[in-house]
Formats: structure tokens, C-alpha cells, sequence
């Protein structure tokens, strides 16, 4: 298999406006135990095209370089290329829909494309179960960011 997309939606009841700019690479800081990432932009202000590094981060990987492919704030969407060299691509995409003044629809999309059969091997094991425990993670770990849940 070459390439595979998961996709999963998740509610937090919390305005868009904060809840949007935490899936950002200094957002993630705030609510994701152990993230952290090499800022090669000089900037923490997110734009198309920003570069970001990672040693380890979610989904085996051990080094990654990231470019946001997209980024439109307006309507709280933003997309990224995650990039393992000799492994696999990936684009990572978040949007985020305002249901109420403070309830809002989070659709979490990850998709991977092999670059080698280590690649494959990762995409053979990358299962909808996988991916659903997964963004139930991100889900709990923003209840309890936003101090919603012990």
C-alpha cells in the first residue's frame, strides 16, 4: 500500500477563536506533553510556507520537516506537509467549525504516502482503530488543557 487518509471529527465546547490557534507549532506547546519543535522562520507567526523541524513526534517518526501547505485563519483551517525523508510524506489537515458561540467541531485528516517499504510497512499498520484512539488523545488532551475534564 502507497498511501492511505484517516479522518476523524471530535466537538470541544470552547469558542473557535481559542481553541483554532493551538494547532499551530507554538500552540501545540500548550497542550501536547513532550511537543516541542526547531523554529528555523525566526517567527512564531504562522503563514503559507512557514518551515518547522521535529525530532520525535507522533507516529514512529524520528526526525520530520514540516511546511505549511496552507493556512487561512478566517476560516480556521490550516494544513501542513510533513515531510520524513526516505520514509513518507504526509499532509496533515485541521479544520475548525464553530457549532455555537462556544462549542467547536474539530475534523482532524492525516494523510501518508510511502516513500520506501519502511514507509509502506508504516502505512500497512496505520489502521482506522489506530487512527480513532489517536485523535481521542488530542480530544482528551485539549479537554484537560482547557481544564474541562480531571
Amino acid at each position: 500500500m502507497k498511501s492511505i487518509t484517516r479522518t476523524e471529527f471530535f466537538e470541544v465546547p470552547v469558542p473557535v477563536a481559542e481553541l483554532f490557534p493551538l494547532f499551530s507549532p507554538e500552540g501545540e506547546k500548550l497542550w501536547v506533553p513532550g511537543w516541542d519543535y526547531q523554529n528555523v522562520m525566526g517567527t512564531t507567526e504562522l503563514f503559507e510556507d512557514y518551515v518547522f523541524l521535529t525530532e520525535t513526534h507522533d507516529h514512529g517518526a524520528q526526525k520530520a520537516i514540516w511546511l505549511v501547505k496552507r493556512y487561512e485563519p478566517n476560516v480556521h483551517f490550516v494544513q501542513y506537509y510533513r515531510v520524513e525523508p526516505e520514509e513518507k510524506v504526509g499532509v496533515v489537515t485541521v479544520v475548525c467549525t464553530e457549532l455555537e458561540a462556544s462549542r467547536t467541531k474539530v475534523q482532524v485528516t492525516y494523510k501518508y504516502m510511502a516513500l520506501s517499504p519502511s514507509g509502506e510497512q508504516f502505512i500497512s499498520g496505520f489502521s482506522e482503530a489506530f487512527y480513532k484512539e489517536f485523535i481521542k488523545e488530542w480530544e482528551t488532551l485539549l479537554l484537560k488543557h482547557f481544564e474541562l475534564i480531571a
